[in-house]
This record gives structure tokens, sequence and C-alpha cells, in this order.
């Protein structure tokens, strides 16, 4: 039916540009009350006192909640650490953090009532940067290390919990000997810094609940439905099996909405007011919920002379802010993935989350592996400069191997990059042509393992009598266009049009088991789970089949809904009705899939892919100005087999154009513990007038992926090489290396003077 590759509307189109899609923020319950929080004004302080009586009594109020009203509760919450308050309970630790919460009739009467609630504070030092918080008699976040685990690493892996004052996690890779250091001609040490960037997803948090007879029922835009609830089972005492999540459409979420945001306050609320709560937080409030990790990574590399790379010891440092979140595991796989799709002999990495007085920070499109790719692409190119060897020639020589181990333990690269180098050379013009004076060209890949880290997926695939079919699968639809990939893979796998396969709409109650959609693991992990679902179901209808013609199953096949014996095809439906009688019956499949355990693997579990991007860019530097004006990018993913080729190209153009923004000025200002650019208006994102003047992503299709027809992971590789081809393009246009993002025209413009001022 060749609904594979085919470049048909997606599934979700009609829906989302008529306005018809629901999401979390469209949702409303009879007698529902509107949530609003009130959000310290300070960066860290005592809470010594908290009245909100007078809110309470205020008109339209049903519910507030304050410190006092958790009692019996677990109340914290986090991913390995469990450090968040619902509210705040001792202390706030950044400005925003959630003090207080009212219910009320409307959004005014809930603003109103905030402004009732008296809190005094006791100001306490701050802590804005990563020097700062290490620094000796720096004041600590937390007196006593809250509770947490560390997960079972396997072979050079290691992970601690609280090591140092105001470090809540760190992570250790190595392998090789340290003497490897011995062989190399050349050590070079280098410093880079990387920005604070928010999600900016349009849905803002969002959560409607509802609490009845037991049963706590809620509507978030969550990329996690199943740890969620295991969450909030948790903090509240309450069965799991009592708990129902239900995801609609999710307006974007770029690992933003993974874990709690909204939800443990919305089910408070809703408790205590035996009404339906829903709690929508505005723009402003998305900033100071979650932000992307700003980061100082320092690398110590030694190379031969004739550019083999032999060692590399890194130092990153993670700005986790005020709770720990996702830190540790952004810290994992930053950690993890410092040294690029590189051959070594040794390996020594450290990854440490720091606590300050700041936005808690979190996953993240690229999930450390941005941070990782702009510290080792940049240095990489640096030292082809150093040693007089073409930048994309010392790649080449140090690339992995298609099938090579990434490190001891690690599954092999499922990509060639050298092909991947070549073609993103060819599209911009590497190497070819004359040089034009204040213009350059920058090459860079970026890379990391795909897939998560152990997880689990299970699939259900439902038949009906007359050949609808339903896929029943916990992958959220965030924008990505999953629901059109597997109801894709589906129609192929049963040979009949994509309009006969629907995607349910997921609630926890009736949707098979899912740990979460992030880390590009849809298509290689559901994938597999949903290809094995879809087999099972059609084994079962060929099983049935066979018993009605009296023949083995191996001797037919399913074609739109009628199975085909020596030629002929016979309709389905008539024989099931036959058989079953005027109810007809369902056939149903299910299918289950999850790395293996492996514990020589570092990170518990071999990766299951590996996903890879390819960037390119020229630039054209104002020497006056500073101004950094990108003339062409070239981007590219592999996307093994793409299922739906122009959904796998819009992931790579939307992640390369925050690339972009990443690159040349998004950031998060802060002045001291003050986010200076808070709103929406002052926060620079990419606009069309920022495109390039020449933009393509090019889907690669190399066949070596684990998923669903030799399909891979898309969606995050495109922004990860984007910065570090914009430093290294500006250094071959003016020669000067900026190693701190963004590549604003300030940072340029006192490059560009220093240089002077040396000669």
């Amino acid at each position: 039916m060749n609904a594979i590759g085919n470049p048909a509307p997606r599934v979700d189109a009609d829906l989302k540009v008529t306005g018809a899609a629901r999401y979390t923020v469209d949702l409303a319950l009879p007698r529902m009350l509107h949530a609003k929080v009130l959000r310290s004004p300070h960066a860290h302080a005592r809470v010594a006192h908290i009245d909100a009586r007078r809110a309470a009594a205020m008109p339209g109020v049903a519910a507030v909640v304050t410190r006092d009203d958790l009692k019996g509760l677990n109340p914290t919450y986090g991913y390995f650490i469990k450090d968040q308050p619902i509210v705040a309970i001792d202390k706030v630790r950044y400005i925003g953090d959630m003090v207080a919460a009212v219910a009320a009739e409307t959004e005014e009467q809930a603003v109103r009532a905030l402004e009732a609630i008296e809190v005094r504070y006791e100001p306490l030092a701050t802590i804005a940067t990563i020097e700062e918080a290490l620094a000796p008699g720096a004041p600590a976040l937390f007196e006593a290390p809250p509770m947490g685990i560390v997960p079972a690493y396997g072979t050079g892996a290691s992970g601690f919990k609280d090591p140092a004052k105001n470090v809540c996690y760190r992570f250790c890779y190595t392998h090789g000997d340290a003497a490897a250091f011995a062989r190399a001609d050349h050590v070079f040490t280098d410093e880079f810094r990387f920005s604070r960037m928010q999600h900016y997803h349009l849905e803002p948090f969002v959560t409607l609940a509802h609490v009845e007879a037991g049963q706590i029922e809620l509507w978030s835009s969550c990329q996690n439905p199943f740890a969620l609830r295991k969450e909030l089972a948790r903090v509240f005492n309450h069965p799991e099996q009592n708990i129902r999540v239900h995801v609609p459409f999710i307006g974007a979420g770029y690992g933003a909405k993974n874990n709690c945001k909204t939800e443990p306050i919305a089910v408070l609320l809703a408790k205590h007011s035996g009404r339906p709560v829903r709690f929508c937080m505005t723009m402003e409030e998305n900033f100071l919920t979650q932000s992307q990790h700003a980061a100082v990574l320092r690398l110590e590399t030694g190379v031969t002379r004739d550019g083999r790379f032999v060692a590399r010891r890194s130092e990153i440092l993670l700005d986790a802010g005020a709770y720990s979140d996702a830190s540790p595991l952004v810290a994992e796989k930053a950690g993890y993935r410092i040294n690029g799709p590189y051959r070594w002999d040794h390996i020594d990495s450290r990854c440490d989350c720091v606590m300050t007085n700041t936005t808690p920070a979190g996953p993240f499109r690229g999930f450390g592996g941005t941070q990782a790719s702009w510290a080792s692409e940049s240095q990489v190119d640096m030292i082809a400069r150093r040693l007089g060897i073409d930048p994309v020639a010392l790649r080449k020589k140090n690339l992995l191997k298609l099938g090579e181990a990434y490190v001891p333990g690690e599954s092999g690269m499922d990509s060639d990059m050298a092909e991947g180098l070549d073609l993103v050379c060819r599209e911009i013009g590497y190497g070819r042509g004359e040089r034009v004076k204040g213009r350059g060209i920058g090459i860079a890949i970026g890379f990391k393992d795909s897939g998560g880290v152990n997880k689990p997926a299970e699939a259900q695939v439902k038949a009906t009598t007359t050949g609808g079919i339903i896929v029943n699968c916990g992958t959220t639809e965030i924008g990505q266009g999953i629901q059109t990939a597997f109801t894709r893979i589906v129609a192929e796998l049963f040979a009949c049009p994509p309009a006969r396969v629907s995607y349910a709409p997921i609630n926890t109650d009736v949707t098979p088991f899912d740990q979460g959609t992030n880390a590009s693991s849809a298509i290689v992990v559901m994938g597999q789970a949903l290809e094995r679902a879809a087999r099972d179901c059609i084994a079962r209808i060929l099983d049935f089949a066979a018993s009605e013609l009296n023949c083995k199953p191996g001797d037919l096949r399913l074609e739109n809904w009628a199975v085909i014996k020596d030629n002929q095809a016979h309709p389905l439906a008539p024989m099931i009705m036959r058989h079953f009688g005027g109810t007809g019956f369902e056939f149903v499949g299910r299918g289950f899939f999850k790395p293996e355990t492996d514990h020589h693997a570092p990170l518990e579990a071999k990766c299951v892919s590996w996903e890879i991007g390819w960037g390119a860019a020229e630039v054209e530097v104002d020497e006056e100005t500073g101004r950094v004006a990108v003339k062409k990018l070239v981007v590219s993913g592999d996307a093994g087999r793409a299922i739906h080729k122009d959904a796998c190209r819009g992931q790579d153009e939307g992640a390369a154009m925050m690339g972009l923004g990443q690159a040349l000025f998004e950031t998060m200002r802060y002045e001291g513990p003050v986010l200076a650019n808070i709103a929406a208006a002052k926060y620079r994102v990419p606009l069309a007038s920022d495109l390039p003047e020449s933009f393509r992503a090019v889907t690669q299709e190399q066949g070596h992926g684990p998923g669903p027809f030799g399909a891979k992971g898309m969606g995050e590789a495109g922004m990860l090489p984007v910065a570090a081809a914009i430093a290294n393009a500006i250094e071959d246009a003016a020669g000067v290396r900026i190693t701190s993002l963004p590549l604003s025209p300030e940072n340029v413009l006192a490059a560009l003077e220093a240089r002077k001022r040396r000669g």
C-alpha cells in the first residue's frame, strides 16, 4: 500500500489547521475552579510566617493551600532526587518559587485572593552563578540532603548524590588508561560556556484535575503520563490504580513537560475544594518553572601531531537552578556524550549538577547533547587549526565506523558518519570556489545516544469486524507527528490505506504502559513494540481465517481487510459475521519492547540507536559591528528509513532554527538572581526574518535503524551541531574564536577588538 515514505498529509493536519484539535488548555468541566499561585519575590529566604485566612474568606474562593496543608503527604517530588515541594515548606529558593495556591470561581478572584495572603520572609544570602555556588563559604541551598537514588550503572560509569556542597549529583565515566596522555604530542585545554535557553512552548504548563470518590482524574499537557501517575501516587499516598491521567494533544514541550509541574497543586486544590480545578500558567510563569541548563565545559584533549585523538579529560558544570528536577539525567547524558562520535584510547569525564537560586533547569531538546556538542565540536575545529589540518579531514580520521562500538560494552554505530559529513560538505560548498572576505564556512557533528535508557514500552493493535484498526499506546503527540508515523507503520503491515487506522486517546486506565515520550525514543522503542503488536494481531487474524478456509495460516496473506489464498481474495467481514454472529468480533494484538538490561553497558542497557546530526554554516561577519549573518545553513539527520519524509524534514528544520536561536541570541539573562528578560516580548526567539538566505534540511535514509522498516528516531539531531558550526564559521571568516554562547554582536566585537590589541 506504500504507506511508508509517502508524503501524504499528517493525520492531525485537518484538526490543527482548523482549530478543532483539543489541547489541555482548551478543556473545561462543570463547576470548574481556576487556580493561581503566589510566587516568592525573594531568591532565597526562610518563610517565617504565612497566613491565608483572609484569602480563604474572599468571594469566590473555594480552596487555599499552604505548607500547613501538606500534612500526611510526601510533599516533595523530582526524578532521582525528591527535593521540590508542592508549595514552599521551610524556605524559598528562587524568585518565582511557589508559596501558596488558590482555587476560585474565576482567575480574577484567585489573583485578588493571592494578594490577601500574608507572608513574612527572612532573606538569606543568594547564589546566582555556578562560581558563587562552588566558592568557599557559599550558603547551602539545602541544609540536609533530600532523599534520592543513584541508578545501577555499568562498566566505567558511576553516580554520586550530594558529593559536595551545592552539588546535588555527579556523573562520572572513564575507560582506558590515563597513561594514554603520555602518547599525545599535544594536549590542548579549553573552556566553553553554554547559555541558558527557555523552552518557549506555546501551550503553557496546564492541568485540569478532579478528585471524587477516591479517584484522582486529571488531564495534563505532559510527556510521560505513566511516570506522572506513579509520582502523584507517591506524593499523595494514593493507590496508583485510582489515578487516571488523560493526555490530549500537547502544544509542544521540547522536554519541559516531563515530570510534575502544575499537577500536584491542581490535585491538592481539587481535593480541598471537592471540585474540578484548572491550573494554567502564563507564558511568564513558564519562564519561572523550567529552563535549559547553562553550563561550563572544560576539555583537556591529547592528540598526536598527525591528528589522531588519544585521550580526553572533561569537566562539565551544569547550572541546575534551585531544584534538581531531571538534572541528574542531563548530567548523565552530557558526561557520556562529551567525547562525540570519535575513537579514544582514554576517556575521563565528570559532570556536576550545581544548585543556584535561579529557575530550575530540566530536560531540553538534545538532553545534554546540545551542551556537549557545542564544546566538543568547537574544540575539534580549534585543534585542527592549531595543527594545520583541515577540520573535515581531522574528523574523518577519528570518526567511529559503522558498527563500531561507541565505548566498551556499548552498541555499535548505526550511521556512516563520514557519509553524512560528505553530504553536508557538498551542500554547503565546502572547499569549493574562491574565498570571499568576511565570509567563512564551518562544519560540526552533533551526537547523542537515543531511545532512552532501559525503557519499557507496550502497544496494542485492535482490528474491528469491518477492518477498522485502532492503535493504542502511550506515546504522546507533542507536534512531532508520531500519530502519523505510527498509523503508517500499522497500515503498511496490514497492507491497507492509512485512513483505516486511528490513534486512541491516552488514558492510563486502558492505554498500555510507556515510560515517556522523550529522547527520540518513539520510533525505536515504542515503534518496535507497536510492530510486534501489529504482527501479533495479524497472526491472530490469519489463524482465524485459516480455520475458516481449512488451510494453514502460512497459506494466507492479509491485504486491505481480505485474506488472499491462491491469489483469490476472501473478505474478512462476512467471514467474521458468519462465525461470531451479529455482534461480530475484534482481534487484539499486543507487543512489548525493552532494551535488554546489560551490566556491561555503562548506562544499564545498551543504546537502542544513535542520533546523529550533521551541520554546516556559511556566515558573514561585519567587523565594524560584530553582527553575524548566517547566509547558508545545512542540517542533516539520518532517519534510517523515513516513515513520513515531510515530518522528518520538519523535525530537522525546527530543531535547526532552535539551534540558530541558541547560537546567535537566545539566552535567559540574569542580573544576579533576577531574571531580567522574563516577559515574552523581552526574550528573543528566531523570527521568519532570521531565516538564512539558503536553508536546507536533508533527511538521510542510510537504512541501519533498529525501528520498523529500518527507522531511527528524529527530532533532536538537527539542533545539536548548529551552534558549533556557526562558531567554527565565524573563526573561518574573521579569525576569532568565540567560546561563550550566544554568538552575539557584543561577544563577537569583543573578540575582534581583543585580536586587534594582540596585534
